[in-house]
């Protein structure tokens, strides 16, 4: 990607990145009540925001209407996940509820590898698009996107190669 290429996304979505500090804090403070009430929920420049995590990876995910362009750290979804399956599995909430290509996405996402992160957008796309449509909460609940999923690495044990793994055996 060039710099021309980055000053034409920062500053077509130069709106889009500012963070409202009062809104921010209005999801924050955001109960599950006001899911089942079917209200939207939508920050001042019209886009619902979501936090979604898997593994160690924690995506924060900006949704509005829009073309379907997708924007990951500064970069597209295909630029930063090189890999099929990871762009399939960011796609899968806009594919199950036939809303491709009618949401531009902005994404910040750290820690973890590519498959927790993939994962952890997946989650927060999915949370937005219950705040911005709340009529898609049964679709997503029951495919279980919303579900956050618990499993972590195992911590390395004292006396231990990994987690479970012993050293080798020598029996002299």
């Amino acid at each position: 990607m060039s710099i021309e290429d980055k000053t034409i996304i920062t500053n077509k979505y130069k709106s889009f990145e500012q963070l409202d500090v009062l809104d921010s804090k209005l999801y924050d403070n955001l109960a599950t009540d006001s899911l089942s009430a079917n209200t939207q929920v939508l920050d001042s420049f019209g886009r619902s925001y979501a936090t979604g995590r898997r593994k160690n990876a924690i995506a924060r995910v900006w949704l509005k209407h829009g073309k379907g362009t997708i924007i990951i750290n500064g970069k597209t979804h295909d630029r930063y996940f090189a890999r099929s399956v990871l762009q399939m599995i960011i796609g899968q909430p806009f594919k199950l509820t036939e809303r491709s290509n009618q949401f531009d996405v902005l994404c910040t996402v750290i820690g973890g590898g590519l498959s927790g992160q993939a994962g952890a957008i997946r989650h927060a796309i999915s949370q937005a698009l219950v705040l911005f449509e709340p009529n898609l909460l049964s679709t997503l609940k029951k495919s279980g996107f919303l579900t956050r999923d618990p499993r972590m690495v195992e911590r390395k044990k004292y006396g231990k190669a990994k987690s479970r793994r012993s050293f080798q055996f020598s029996k002299r």
